[in-house]
């Protein structure tokens, strides 16, 4: 028989004793639960937290690497443009010694004409291209007017006379040529 105080249940036990086991258990296993998800969320973030200072010290070693490929490319930029260039000086240096020694002043000439074409020869293997626009119409953007004369055989706006040719780089003007132009009527 059941006293006021303490209600019986059908297992016998204490019903309120039984619920508060019931939930304190549900708790506790939610508890875990939630630890168990915060360890998991603590070592993710502890895997994102390396992984960000890997990539961070990866691109400082990209940039680093690049800063010294950039000034290792400025430091040597030219040495093929120089090697092209040094036999070239070599073929003045023996036109000097030929003229020196009294060397024919024909065999000096063919020599500096034959050192003109090899210095002409390594400026196009870097893109060097020489303008001499004699014949040609007259172009502003090449061109660079330094007198107009009439001239009754040539075509108006012709270039008549190139006294300094020009030159481009890889298609860019870096010195445009300074020309006699013929005046229209």
């Amino acid at each position: 028989m059941s006293t006021p105080e303490q209600p019986e249940t059908q297992n016998g036990g204490n019903a309120p004793e039984s619920m508060a086991e019931t939930i304190v258990g549900e708790a506790s296993a939610e508890i875990e639960a939630l630890r168990q998800e915060l360890a998991a969320a603590e070592a993710k973030r502890e895997e994102h937290f390396q992984l960000a200072l890997r990539t961070q010290a990866e691109m400082e070693n990209v940039r680093r690497r690049a800063e010294r490929d950039v000034q290792m490319a400025r430091a040597y930029a030219l040495e093929k443009f120089v090697d092209e260039l040094i036999p070239v000086l070599d073929s003045l240096e023996h036109a000097m010694k030929a003229a020196d020694a009294g060397t024919d002043v024909k065999a000096i000439g063919e020599g500096v004409h034959l050192t003109e074409r090899m210095f002409v020869a390594a400026l196009e293997k870097f893109g060097v291209v020489r303008l001499d626009p004699r014949g040609e119409s007259f172009n502003p953007e090449h061109h660079e007017a330094m007198a107009m004369v009439p001239h009754p055989a040539a075509e108006p706006d012709t270039v008549l006379d190139v006294f300094q040719k020009g030159y481009q780089l890889n298609g860019r003007l870096v010195r445009p040529a300074r020309v006699v132009v013929v005046k229209g009527e």
